[in-house]
């Protein structure tokens, strides 16, 4: 099937406006780490990382440039691959529900689901590459 410039059109836009709505939460996140260095590095320490000092801003960085990377479509494929490898550990060290019991253990599996919708996400956008409304282009 031959694509028409509207579809085109209407793909970018739909790509555009998914990759949006898929880092919104990276952003913000990002911001609120960023904004709140110690209580970011206090909950680090809690889940018993390492380093939480330095792991703190990482993380609040990593968020942001990596959410606005992919919402502006700046190495859409590397920042959806890595997203979705940053989400993978989220769910690995921080919202490992099967070590919890109660409402700790409920919450932490929402969450946990939530990163592995975001990650599938993630494996779209870098197997389709981020549309023509972005800086990559493609």
């Amino acid at each position: 099937m031959r694509r028409t410039r509207s579809t085109k059109a209407m793909r970018d836009t739909l790509l555009l406006i998914g990759r949006i709505l898929l880092v919104v939460i990276f952003i913000a996140s990002g911001l609120g780490k960023l904004a709140n260095l110690s209580g970011t590095a206090a909950y680090i320490a809690s889940q018993g990382l390492p380093l939480p000092s330095v792991l703190a801003p990482l993380v609040g960085i990593v968020e942001l440039g990596l959410g606005l990377a992919v919402a502006i479509g700046f190495q859409t494929r590397v920042a959806a691959w890595l997203l979705a490898l940053f989400s993978l550990l989220t769910i690995l060290f921080v919202h490992h529900y099967w070590n919890m019991t109660g409402d700790a253990r409920a919450l932490n599996e929402i969450q946990a689901m939530k990163n592995l919708a975001m990650i599938g996400g993630f494996i779209i956008l870098a197997g389709v590459g981020p549309g023509r409304f972005s800086v990559d282009r493609n």
